[in-house]
C-alpha cells in the first residue's frame, strides 16, 4: 500500500522492524521541511507573520489529533516527547499525588519497560503494590485474568492496547466498562495500536493513553498524552519554566495556564508536532482499518509458509495484529537478525524492552516481524526464502 510515499524503501530495504519505529511518508518529511526551510520560528511568543504561521500549523496539529482519535477537546491533548514520557507524566504528575501505601496498580508482564517501570519506582518509594495479572498459555492477557486480579485496594490497571511482542489487541472497551463500575483509572499505552486500528477514546473510555509518533509513521521526538479533561486539571506539571504560566512574583507567587498548555513548559519540538498532525492526517486519508487488514493477510501468508520450515520456531500465532515473534532453533536471535540483514531484511532482536515475559516464554531473546502498509507479499516471499535457506547461517554470521 502506497509505498512510493516512502523514500527510505527506494534502496530496496525489506523493512519489518515497524513496531520500534515505522518509516515515514514524503509528506510528512516535506511538512517538517517546509517549517525549517520558510517559517521557523517559536510558538505564542511573536506577532510577526512566521510566528502567526507557526502558531496556526502548531495548534492546528493539536486539532488534527484530537480528531484522530475522537477526543471530546483538543484540551484533553498533550504534546510530549513520546510514550515514556507520557507514561511518566501520569505516574509521576497523577499518580504519585492521589496514591497511597498499600493502594494496587495492575499491570502484566507483557508490558513495555515505559509502562511497568513508574509504578515499580512507585512501589519501592512509596509502598504501592505492583499486581501482575497472569497470561494465558498464549502469553496472551484476558479479561478474566484482570478480573481475578481486582480487589478492593486496586486503584489503577495500566496496560497496552496491544503489546510490542505477542501483539495481542486488548479489549479496552470491555475494561474501561468495569473500571467505571469499580472506581479505577485505567491507563493505556497505545503505541502499537493507533497505526493499525481505530482508536475513539470516546469509544473505549480510557483515564488516560499514550502514544508515540514515530510508531506511527511520524518522527521521533514527539509524542501525545490523552487524558480525560477533569483528570489533565489535577495533573501537577513535572517541568515548570516559559510558555505555561500566566506569571511569577519575588513573594513566591505564580499561576499556571490552563491544560493543556500547563503541562508543555518551554520551547516544544514544533517541526516534531506539526509532522506528527501530518502523519495523522495520512493515516485518516488512508484509513487504519484498511492498513490493518493489510497487516492481517501478510502475517496469515507468514504464518502459513514459516510454519512449514522445520526449523522455525512460532511463538505467537494468533490473527488480530502485524506482530509475529520467532527464533531459528540453536539460534540466537541477534543471530538470525544479522543474517537477515545480509539479505537486506531488517527485523528487531532481544527482548523487545519487555524483559518480564522472558518468565513465562522461557526465553530471553526472539526475532520479530511487525508489519505495516508498506510491507508486500514480495517482501514476505524474501524473508520465507532466507530462512528456508538458513541451514548455512554461520557462514554468513561469522
Amino acid at each position: 500500500m502506497n509505498r512510493e510515499d516512502f523514500p527510505a524503501l527506494n534502496d530496496g530495504v525489506i523493512y519489518f522492524d515497524n513496531s520500534a519505529t515505522t518509516l515515514k511518508p514524503k509528506c510528512v518529511i516535506d511538512k517538517m521541511n517546509d517549517y525549517y526551510s520558510n517559517y521557523s520560528s517559536n510558538i505564542h511568543r511573536g506577532e510577526y507573520n512566521f510566528a502567526i504561521r507557526t502558531n496556526s500549523e502548531y495548534d492546528g496539529a493539536r486539532e488534527i489529533v484530537k480528531n484522530f482519535i475522537n477526543a471530546k477537546s483538543s484540551n484533553e491533548v498533550v504534546f510530549t516527547s513520546g510514550s515514556t514520557d507520557s507514561l511518566n507524566r501520569i505516574a509521576f504528575g497523577f499518580f504519585k499525588n492521589i496514591l497511597e501505601e498499600g493502594d494496587e496498580v495492575i499491570l502484566n508482564k507483557g508490558e513495555h519497560a515505559s509502562l511497568v517501570l513508574p509504578y515499580l519506582v512507585m512501589q519501592n518509594e512509596m509502598g504501592i503494590k505492583c499486581v501482575f495479572a497472569p497470561l494465558d498459555k498464549k502469553y496472551e492477557l484476558t479479561i478474566d485474568s484482570i478480573l481475578n486480579s481486582i480487589t478492593n485496594k486496586t486503584k489503577v490497571i495500566a496496560l497496552s492496547y496491544i503489546t510490542n511482542v505477542i501483539g495481542d489487541v486488548r479489549d479496552i472497551e470491555t475494561l474501561s466498562k468495569i473500571c467505571e463500575e469499580k472506581n479505577i483509572y485505567l491507563v493505556v499505552d497505545a503505541s502499537q495500536a493507533v497505526s493499525h486500528i481505530e482508536v475513539d477514546v470516546q469509544k473505549i473510555n480510557p483515564s488516560f493513553l499514550a502514544f508515540s509518533g514515530h510508531k506511527m509513521l511520524g518522527p521521533t521526538g514527539v509524542g501525545v498524552l490523552y487524558g480525560k479533561e477533569e483528570l489533565l486539571r489535577e495533573m501537577k506539571p513535572l517541568m515548570y519554566g516559559g510558555g505555561m504560566n500566566q506569571f511569577f512574583e519575588e513573594d513566591g507567587s505564580f499561576e499556571l495556564k490552563d491544560i493543556p498548555t500547563r503541562l508543555e513548559a518551554g520551547t516544544p519540538p514544533i517541526a516534531e508536532v506539526i509532522g506528527l498532525g501530518e502523519a495523522c492526517s495520512y493515516l485518516m486519508k488512508v484509513g487504519v482499518n484498511n492498513i490493518h487488514n493489510h497487516e492481517l493477510e501478510l502475517k496469515k501468508y507468514l504464518i502459513d509458509n514459516l510454519s512449514k520450515i522445520d526449523n522455525v520456531i512460532l511463538y505467537n500465532d494468533s490473527l488480530n495484529s502485524g506482530i509475529l515473534v520467532f527464533n531459528l532453533d540453536k539460534v540466537f536471535g541477534q543471530d538470525t537478525a544479522i543474517y537477515l540483514n545480509h539479505y537486506n531484511i531488517a527485523v528487531r532482536a532481544g527482548n523487545h524492552c519487555s524483559k518480564m515475559l522472558k518468565d513465562d516464554m522461557n526465553i530471553k531473546n526472539t526475532c520479530r516481524v511487525s508489519l505495516h502498509m508498506y510491507n508486500t507479499l514480495e517482501d514476505c516471499d524474501k524473508l520465507i526464502d532466507a530462512l528456508r535457506n538458513s541451514k548455512d547461517i554461520f557462514k554468513i554470521v561469522l
